[in-house]
Formats: structure tokens, sequence, C-alpha cells
């Protein structure tokens, strides 16, 4: 079981920071580069660099409260 859990881990870390990666040259050094190189066809518009964290922070926001509202809906039940 403790190799799958490295091996989870590993997986989880590679994949962490190949999307950290990729945004932060999306983002940063993206813009500097010349609108024609071929580059840019590996990546989204700009608009999206901003529209797909705040639409995943919506969302993320969005399950965390019905999230707290089933747990206290639950702990209420259970006073009860």
């Amino acid at each position: 079981m403790e190799l799958a859990d490295k091996a989870v881990g590993f997986l989880l870390s590679f994949i962490s920071i190949s999307i950290f990666t990729y945004y932060t040259f999306w983002v940063i050094i993206l813009p500097f580069v010349d609108g024609d190189h071929f580059i840019h066809k590996y990546f989204l518009p700009q608009e999206y660099a901003i529209l797909i964290p705040v639409f995943g922070g919506v969302t993320l926001i969005c399950f965390l409260c019905v999230f707290i509202g089933l747990v206290m809906l639950k702990s209420k039940k259970k006073k009860a």
C-alpha cells in the first residue's frame, strides 16, 4: 500500500507542477512573444487566463457552501 501512496503522490505532484508551469508560461512569458510565433497555437487566448481560474474559484466556493450547508443540516437533525 505504501508504494501505491507514493505513486499517487508523485502523480499528483507531477500534474500540479505541469499545470503551474503551463499557466505561468501562458500568463507571464507568452505576452512577450511575437503573435505570429508557432508557440501561440498551443495556448488559449489570453482572456481565458483570467476566466478559467475565476470559474474554478466560483465553482469551488459553491461546492464548499453546499457542503457546509449539508453538514449543518445533518448536525441539526442529530441534535433533535
